[in-house]
């Protein structure tokens, strides 16, 4: 390949279900791997599998990626739009006696399969119609690609090195169905001649398809991509990841209140490494991103690690961000209506007070509450311990004294505290703690006075007055 040749990438994801948590990090390579290079990123739907991809999860996909904000250079292009280009194709391997018509019905090549376990040997096409010269009238056919049955095909591959596979072990595959449709193997070469894509960064569930693509590239005369082969992600009990192990949709870490940069982050992470260095921008890994630090293991995913490594993103999220990106999951968690207006200024300030404690939106929205409702639900432990009736006379007093300010700040809040606990020989705590659970139904919060500011003075008074007539 020449070294002057742009890089062309592609995610080729078939739409048989959600994005999920290993889709989106091989999408994830590919589009660093594109961006550190200069080089160009394709997004590419492969639905010829009619029976399990539906518009639903094309759009999912495509949902996910924008979230994710993978943005790509070509596409999204669709196999199920191209058919006419693989049958031109297919027409080309015919007429150059590189492929052939199988008249073999279903039947029979089980019939031959089953034969050929019973005899303990690698069931495998025995090539029969492999020399049949003339096309057999009114007769249903496949297609089959004509592979060739010695030597060894090597793949140099960028991550696992060298892998060599045995000709003889491959069969004549087919690459058009007796009902006219084009096959996997087939439809991704065409695709990636037709669109000149240079580097495959895949899965390496897709390693034993490799030998089987490059000789129907070569079959085109065309030099194969180069090709890299990602390890696979497995849970903790390292089984490969599935559902089991938790969410693997990328949606459903947005519905659980994680950021996007976040994720990101973690799934580069899942196979890749750059010193000791665990939390990047973006911009970062476009930097640093390089094929030969990705390891050949198997990576673990770790939820705990994810979710530590989100709560930092939240930390470091300027606050009025993180306040326009609370307000939908504050609707879900049922704190304010869909159509209820909250002002983004004093959100955002009551948003600052809590980013530090929240590791997902939705904690962080319901963290909020105490801010936002009317009243709030007092814990009963709390209550037993901080709002006994010595400490009710003392929420009385403060109440009468709190709403005489007319400045209700943090600043005049706190003057109003210092006054009452030297009137009456206290120590803060001793009235601090009580008016906290008055305010936000427990005994952690950050600063009171700032809260009692942000929580504002007609809603502390009502939950004192409330504290006090409850207790």
């Amino acid at each position: 390949m020449s070294k002057d040749k742009k890089i062309r990438v592609r995610f080729a994801p078939s739409p048989t279900g959600h994005l999920h948590i290993g889709g989106a990090r091989t999408a994830l390579f590919n589009y660093l791997f594109a961006r550190h290079h200069n080089g160009v990123f394709i997004l590419r739907i492969e639905d010829t599998d009619r029976s399990r991809s539906t518009e639903e999860y094309i759009e999912a996909i495509i949902e996910g990626m924008k979230w994710l904000k993978l943005d790509w250079d070509e596409g999204p292009y669709r196999q199920t739009d191209r058919f006419d280009i693989y049958r031109s194709y297919i027409k080309r391997l015919l007429e150059e006696g590189k492929a052939y018509r199988c008249y073999c019905t279903s039947e029979e090549l089980e019939q031959r399969r089953q034969e050929s376990i019973s005899q303990g040997k690698t069931p495998k096409y025995d090539g029969r119609c492999r020399n049949i010269r003339e096309p057999i009238p009114d007769k249903p056919y496949a297609v089959r690609f004509k592979m060739p049955e010695e030597g060894q095909t090597v793949v140099n591959d960028m991550i696992k090195g060298i892998v060599e596979f045995d000709n003889d072990q491959l069969e004549d595959l087919i690459i058009m169905r007796s009902d006219g449709t084009p096959t996997y193997n087939f439809v991704v070469v065409v695709d990636d001649i037709d669109m000149e894509i240079t580097h495959i960064i895949r899965g390496d569930d897709h390693l034993n398809n490799t030998p089987k693509q490059i000789h129907i590239y070569k079959a085109f005369n065309w030099e194969p991509p180069q090709f890299g082969h990602l390890p696979m992600i497995l849970g903790a009990d390292k089984a490969r990841l599935s559902k089991r192990h938790g969410a693997t949709s990328v949606m459903a870490y947005k519905d659980m209140g994680y950021l996007p940069d976040a994720l990101v982050n973690y799934l580069v992470r899942l196979g890749w490494s750059y010193g000791d260095q665990e939390i990047f921008t973006r911009d970062e890994l476009i930097k640093y991103f390089s094929l030969e630090n990705i390891g050949k293991s198997a990576a673990v995913f770790n939820p705990e690690k994810l979710l530590w490594l989100n709560s930092q993103y939240i930390i470091k999220e300027d606050a009025k961000n993180l306040a326009e990106m609370v307000i939908p999951f504050l609707i879900k968690e049922g704190i304010i209506t869909e159509g209820q207006r909250l002002d983004i200024d004093w959100l955002t300030k009551a948003v600052s007070t809590l980013k530090e404690r929240a590791k997902t939106l939705v904690e962080l929205a319901n963290s909020l509450k105490y801010y936002i409702l009317d009243y709030v639900e007092i814990d009963p432990k709390a209550k037993e311990k901080f709002l006994k009736p010595e400490n009710i006379r003392h929420l009385s007093e403060l109440k009468e004294l709190l709403s005489g300010v007319l400045d209700f700040t943090a600043a005049e809040i706190e003057k109003v505290f210092h006054a009452f606990v030297e009137k009456h020989g206290l120590k803060l705590g001793a009235i601090a703690q009580p008016v906290r659970v008055a305010i936000t139904g427990g005994t952690a919060s950050p600063g009171l006075f700032e809260v009692l500011e942000i929580v504002g003075k007609d809603k502390v008074l009502k939950r004192l007055s409330k504290a006090i007539e409850e207790g």
